[in-house]
């Protein structure tokens, strides 16, 4: 799944790449702000899809030395540096933006027209290609290219309402209100992307159903130490102690099965389990 995430966002980038470098002639020759605040956009997308390839592919290694679960959180960097690049880019077309509500300059409405019908094409298919990814890499980067493709509905209908009406306030008001929205969305991701690094508990997972799930199985007494992380967005990790009464040691085994299988059925893919005997002390480090 990770290699087929990898040419996909391969796929996006170039797509994006050749778009961006359209869109920033058409911005200038159409003297449309809107635009060319969505070709800044685009050429953020560019860099941060890049990226999000290239982290996507040193994602694929295995464990080493070095890395004892592997490389899979850095596929994740990709969608949190994403959020980065986006507010970073927004903020500065909004800056750019604001004064040119109170003074407008007509673009030209045709070719904001033709612009806008290449740009909803070429972003809804470098979207279709990233659709249904699993990482917070490839999901991060599929949304920030629907929000792409809902960039390029506004500019069409605001192209058409300037063709109509020569309101020239149009054009920069687009501009303002893609910038918002890109910023809120942007901020919402860099959010979970910093969620993961933080070990945050991961969306989906109830701890305190977990724990009820563990504490009916046969021979279980009691458990702690219980934390729950992902590396990715996608894959969960998660290590728990289990307080079992005096047991032999096929039952011993089959308690930690047991607990795996019911691990698994609540969307936990990785489980570290220590069995522990009643009255047994495990640590100062446990809590």
């Amino acid at each position: 799944m990770k290699a087929e995430g990898a040419r996909a966002l391969r796929a996006a980038f170039f797509l994006n790449l050749a778009f961006t470098l359209v869109e920033l002639g058409g911005g200038w020759w159409t003297g449309s702000i809107a635009v060319l605040t969505d070709a800044m956009h685009d050429a953020g997308d560019c860099l941060v899809l890049g990226t999000a390839w290239w982290l996507q592919r040193v994602a694929l290694k295995g464990r080493d030395p070095h890395y004892s679960y592997g490389y899979g959180r850095f596929s994740m960097l990709g969608g949190w540096l994403t959020s980065l690049v986006l507010i970073v880019g927004a903020l500065g077309m909004m800056v750019v933006s604001l004064p040119k509500v109170l003074h407008p300059r007509e673009p030209h409405a045709v070719g904001m027209i033709g612009i806008a019908l290449f740009g909803l094409a070429m972003n809804g298919l470098a979207a279709w290609r990233l659709h249904g990814g699993a990482t917070l890499n490839e999901r991060g980067a599929y949304l920030h290219l629907l929000e792409d493709v809902l960039g390029w509905a506004a500019v069409l209908v605001g192209a058409v309402v300037i063709h109509f009406t020569r309101w020239a306030v149009v054009d920069p008001l687009l501009s303002v209100g893609i910038s918002l929205f890109i910023l809120v969305n942007a901020v919402g991701t860099l959010r979970r992307g910093t969620a993961i690094l933080m070990q945050h508990v991961p969306e989906g997972i109830d701890l305190a159903a977990v724990r009820e799930r563990l504490l009916a199985l046969p021979h279980v007494r009691d458990l702690h130490d219980q934390h729950t992380w992902s590396l990715d967005g996608s894959f969960v990790v998660h290590t728990v102690h289990l307080v079992v009464a005096d047991v032999e040691l096929r039952e011993a085994l089959a308690v930690k099965s047991r607990a795996r299988e019911v691990l698994q059925e609540l969307g936990i893919h990785h489980a570290t389990i220590e069995l522990e005997w009643e009255h047994e002390h495990c640590g100062t480090a446990c809590r």
